[in-house]
């Protein structure tokens, strides 16, 4: 017969992919996890789990077993919650993914307030431009600049923004101010890319007065964070298409100026993702019901105190 809890902890394991992360978050030793993952192994008699010192992968067995084990385990841990305290504090440490210049572009007052809210939530930020796979990488919150494309996770929109062209004075002192989408054509452009694609000419897609306006644009400067490109901007090395959002700040002390301001390009939004909509930790449900609060008014202050740059 099987035992029940072996079959929760493999599904703990095979969520936060990996016996360590899994133990931290039941809150026992990772040999412990193991061993109770391994008896399960041999009463099944097939492997579950390719172990390695890089990472955990599921065998063809282990993934079946865990497509038909996972949604019941997390109903009834479900339940239990439902039947527990209903006054019982959140508590534990949530991973949080998010871009690169997520904490630059937003105050960590509200951090702040939310952890001083709940003394017993620790809170952990992952920041990279690069999009986490949140169940591989054990993230519990994402943070996403765009449409949701995984249908499997859960997103709740914070707010819409949109990509303008900035340049530092300096840089439009030498160079000049292009005054139609064509001649960026002419000028220095800072590109963003991922890390598989080479500096090269890009098309930047705008919508203008006359509809949309496609210009391929090239320059000697790329990289793969907009903080990057942000700074390139702000040395005068080029004119960057950066979310408003990032250069906002910058136009309003006038260290960027808005160029070519009848044209943007659409997206870069903002919201909030969770893996599921199942088993929720009370401290993760917690926290996104408080950062769509915050982060949404945090935004609407900017749009309200640099409203040239809408």
């Amino acid at each position: 017969m099987l035992d029940l809890n072996q079959v929760a902890l493999f599904v703990e394991v095979v969520r936060a992919a990996s016996f360590a992360a899994a133990a931290r978050r039941l809150g026992m030793p990772a040999n412990t996890v193991s061993r109770h993952v391994q008896q399960l192994e041999e009463g099944l008699g097939c492997r579950l789990l390719h172990r390695s010192t890089r990472k955990l992968t599921l065998t063809a067995a282990g993934q079946a077993f865990f497509d038909r084990c996972s949604q019941a385990v997390g109903d009834i841990t479900q339940a239990g919650q439902e039947l527990a305290d209903g006054n019982q504090l959140p508590a534990g440490l949530i991973r949080v993914a998010a871009p690169a210049d997520f904490i630059n572009a937003f105050s960590m007052g509200w951090i702040a307030d939310f952890m001083e809210a709940h003394p017993h939530v620790g809170i952990e930020f992952v920041l990279s431009d690069t999009r986490a796979d949140l169940v591989g990488e054990g993230i519990d919150v994402a943070f996403r600049a765009s449409h949701l494309e995984d249908t499997t996770n859960v997103a709740r929109k914070l707010f819409a923004n949109h990509f303008i062209l900035v340049a530092a004075p300096s840089y439009l002192h030498v160079r000049g101010t292009p005054d139609d989408a064509a001649a960026l054509a002419s000028h220095d452009c800072l590109t963003q890319r991922s890390n598989s694609r080479r500096i090269g000419p890009v098309v930047w897609r705008l919508q203008g007065p006359q509809g949309l306006d496609e210009v391929t644009v090239s320059g000697r400067f790329a990289a793969n964070t907009a903080g990057a490109v942000l700074q390139a901007a702000l040395t005068g090395l080029g004119i960057a298409l950066l979310p408003a959002l990032v250069a906002g700040p910058h136009l309003r002390t006038g260290r960027l100026v808005h160029v070519l301001p009848e044209h943007r390009r659409e997206g870069g939004g903002m919201q909030v993702v969770m893996p599921s909509r199942r088993q929720v930790p009370r401290a993760v449900a917690a926290f996104v019901d408080f950062a769509a609060r915050r982060v949404a008014w945090d935004w609407q202050d900017q749009e309200v105190a640099g409203t040239t740059i809408l």
